[in-house]
């Protein structure tokens, strides 16, 4: 049985999403977000490094993957999806202070859906790039 409500609004996104604890603990905000889209801000903080000073790699993957479950999830009859597969590429180290990640929605099947989703800084550097496959529980 399908418990997810359905996201028709902004507000409604945030008040649901605020659930993932690891993403909303980390700080990251649901900026924009539409049927098979949404935008992600976070604001870096030193939580955010590794043991070099730079971002970490997981912070971006979970970016990647909280915008892929927030793009999946809106709109009317979306139904509950989860991340089935997952490939990143780091393309640059973090040259700012914010980052902002968008996911879109490649195709929607059945029970399956492809985003592409892409990461950058407010300096407009090109962080990272990552594809995901999401299905389709209910």
């Amino acid at each position: 049985m399908d418990t997810t409500p359905e996201l028709l609004t902004l507000d409604q996104a945030r008040a649901f999403f605020r659930k993932d604890r690891f993403a909303s603990g980390s700080g990251m905000t649901i900026e924009d977000a539409a049927p098979g889209f949404a935008r992600i801000r976070l604001l870096l903080t030193e939580a955010h490094q590794n043991a070099m000073g730079f971002l970490m790699g997981g912070v971006a993957l979970t970016m990647a993957d909280f915008s892929c479950a927030v793009a999946s999830h809106f709109g009317p009859g979306a139904g509950q999806w989860v991340s089935v597969d997952a490939q990143v590429s780091f393309l640059n180290p973090c040259r700012g202070q914010t980052l902002l990640c968008e996911a879109v929605r490649l195709k929607k099947g059945g029970k399956l859906a492809w985003y592409e989703v892409s990461i950058r800084d407010e300096l407009d550097t090109p962080v990272a790039r990552a594809t995901f496959t999401m299905y389709r529980r209910v």
